[in-house]
């Protein structure tokens, strides 16, 4: 259906255009050998000949990002084939974490799309009686590797993701990495398996994603911020939410965030839950969030030693932590 598919890739253009602050972002696919328009966040032209006399056609041929003046043309590609670009119109030179992020979204979109197109393929064939075995072994193999290659672009654009939200909120140091493998870390001391862990990570890696929907001023400002920017600020975990929420396989991690500021005896935020009921992942980010930002040099204040701030975290363990995990965090990082 035309007009959902439309729909979809307008509300992803919508998406990387106020993640990067840029005038518009236009997305093409190729079809019958023409570039054709499927989402945009302004006016463009509905359609490219597939040559390099154009920079978007430049893109989609030699696989590669292409820079001119105020636009950037980042293709998108898998190993099996091109499948379209994505174009950046920006009056000022993007960032390279940025530029990395929308190439980490276009190999995700197109691996996507290379794995849908060959499942319809592979329906096609196990119900076509004249297949035959060798046909059906090299679909399920192309299967296998796209199924791979997908798991890990999906790490990739989560990486990227997470260092475009600290470049916009100028950390100094990757906050949001360095969270991420604690909480990893102490999955591992508490023997979770591998899904958990790995949406956990993602969570870590995820737990400021509203501040991509942010303007980068709003981190510049040394000076007191009026109560516009004050309410952005404070409801830009629901923006990034809302954002994880369009991106199918991240959804699961959307609970750990949301309840990631809940404390052990109920009296956090935003439902007060207490003990069990925070979800487990919410607990462990928690803890390696905090663990992480006492540990780190802040421009307000010098990082704490390794043993201050776990004496800290102890003394909370029961009101504001976890035990069990404040357990584990003091065997991990000592």
């Amino acid at each position: 259906d035309e007009s959902a598919e439309h729909a979809i890739y307008t509300s992803i253009a919508e998406s990387i255009k106020q993640m990067l602050e840029i005038e518009a972002c236009h997305i093409y696919l190729e079809k019958e050998n023409k570039l054709e328009l499927v989402g945009t966040t302004g006016s463009a032209d509905q359609e490219y000949l597939i040559n390099a006399s154009s920079l978007q056609g430049k893109a989609f041929l030699n696989k590669e990002t292409v820079f001119d003046k105020n636009l950037v043309v980042v293709p998108m590609y898998c190993n099996i084939k091109s499948t379209g670009v994505i174009v950046l119109e920006c009056s000022n030179e993007l960032n390279e974490e940025y530029v990395e992020l929308v190439e980490s979204i276009a190999v995700l979109f197109a691996t996507s799309v290379a794995l849908q197109k060959t499942i319809d393929d592979a329906n096609v064939i196990i119900y076509d009686e004249h297949s035959t075995v060798g046909t059906l072994q090299h679909v399920r193999a192309e299967l296998t590797a796209l199924i791979g290659d997908l798991c890990d672009y999906q790490q990739s654009f989560v990486e990227h993701l997470a260092y475009a939200v600290d470049t916009k909120g100028q950390y100094r140091v990757s906050h949001s990495k360095n969270t991420a493998k604690l909480a990893r870390e102490i999955c591992h001391k508490l023997g979770l398996n591998e899904k958990t862990t790995d949406l956990i990570y993602y969570a870590g890696l995820l737990q400021n994603i509203g501040k991509i929907t942010l303007p980068e001023a709003i981190f510049a400002s040394s000076g007191k911020l009026s109560p516009e920017e004050l309410k952005q600020i404070q409801e830009h975990s629901n923006a990034g939410v809302h954002l994880l929420m369009n991106i199918n396989f991240l959804s699961e991690v959307v609970p750990y965030i949301t309840y990631q500021k809940e404390r052990y005896d109920g009296s956090g935020k935003p439902e007060g839950l207490k003990g069990q009921s925070i979800p487990f992942g919410s607990r462990i980010i928690a803890v390696a969030d905090a663990y992480c930002a006492m540990t780190s040099d802040r421009p307000y204040r010098k990082a704490m030693s390794v043993e201050k701030a776990l004496d800290i975290m102890k003394l909370e363990a029961g009101s504001k932590w976890d035990p069990v995990v404040i357990n584990a965090l003091s065997e991990v990082v000592k």
